[in-house]
């Protein structure tokens, strides 16, 4: 899947990838049971995980809870609005995948 590039109120550049089938199944994994089945932590969860580099700086795909807390307070609210709203305008239905509903 191709990356793209968006800019957040801060005016960071954010690199975004969309999550395949495989990333989801990593981040069901690194959230537990639980969380996994929390649709807003998760719908979260997954914007943080398709950022892959913020200012040209990587941000790893998260490995567990405390790896996807540190991505959601990386980006912050600018940060995770931008990605919302370019995911949502480049597909309604990948933003419906990654909210899980």
């Amino acid at each position: 899947m191709s990356e793209r590039r968006i800019e957040d109120a801060r005016g960071r550049t954010l690199s975004l990838r969309p999550l395949t089938m495989l990333d989801r199944l990593r981040l069901f994994k690194a959230l537990g049971a639980e969380l996994a089945m929390n649709d807003a932590y998760l719908g979260v969860a997954a914007l943080a995980a398709s950022v892959v580099a913020i200012d040209a700086v990587p941000l790893p795909f998260p490995a567990n809870e405390a790896a996807v807390e540190n991505a959601v307070e990386r980006l912050g609210e600018d940060g995770i609005e931008a990605v919302a709203l370019a995911l949502d305008q480049s597909d309604p239905a990948m933003m419906k995948a990654l909210a899980g509903n």
